[in-house]
């Protein structure tokens, strides 16, 4: 059977059917970076705090250049929640981050 996969509050639920492991991926939002934050730094920054996943740093759609927020993916909850411990309000460059369980895009408030 192929894999399954779940996305239910930020976190990321994958496995075949039947399998009595499921990987629970979580994903986090990162906010308030410097607009010079790269995704290798990011990625650095975050494995002191266990195994990551996935880093994007979001980027405008028309100018490229990057928007001041990402999303990593944090191999399990432990993991998401010592980033959330380590980095929430942490300095980055003059800045203090925003590190929270990235909500669902139907759960964004909208303006």
């Amino acid at each position: 059977m192929p894999p399954s996969l779940l996305w239910v509050s930020g976190i990321f639920y994958s496995g075949n059917t039947g399998e009595s492991s499921i990987k629970m991926d979580v994903r986090l939002y990162v906010g308030n970076l410097p607009r010079s934050t790269s995704q290798d730094e990011l990625d650095t920054l975050f494995r002191q705090a266990g195994a990551v996943v996935s880093v994007e740093v979001v980027r405008d759609r028309i100018s490229g250049e990057p928007k001041g927020f990402a999303f990593i993916t944090m191999g399990s909850q432990t993991d998401a929640d010592q980033a959330i411990s380590l980095f929430n309000a942490y300095a980055l460059g003059e800045r203090e981050l925003t590190v929270n369980v990235a909500k669902p895009r139907d759960e964004q408030p909208r303006h």
